[in-house]
């Protein structure tokens, strides 16, 4: 992913890993932040990684907004 980014779009900054949202393999972040506020219908699946999450000053999430483009 770096190296396309790099040179496709001159990407010149560190990038993190690849991380699954959903499976077996989900990021440890993703999974405690899909734990701590169910989605839509209740469901903790995430569609995609652009769905946001509000956590407040004592480390609690507060609200999650899934995305609405497909």
């Amino acid at each position: 992913i770096g190296q396309f980014c790099e040179l496709n779009h001159g990407v010149a900054f560190p990038l993190m890993a690849k991380s699954d949202l959903n499976g077996d393999s989900t990021n440890k972040v993703y999974k405690w932040l899909k734990n701590q506020k169910a989605g839509i219908l209740s469901l903790t699946r995430m569609k995609w990684n652009f769905e946001k999450f509000l956590i407040d000053r004592e480390g609690k999430v507060v609200h999650r907004w899934a995305s609405t483009l497909s």
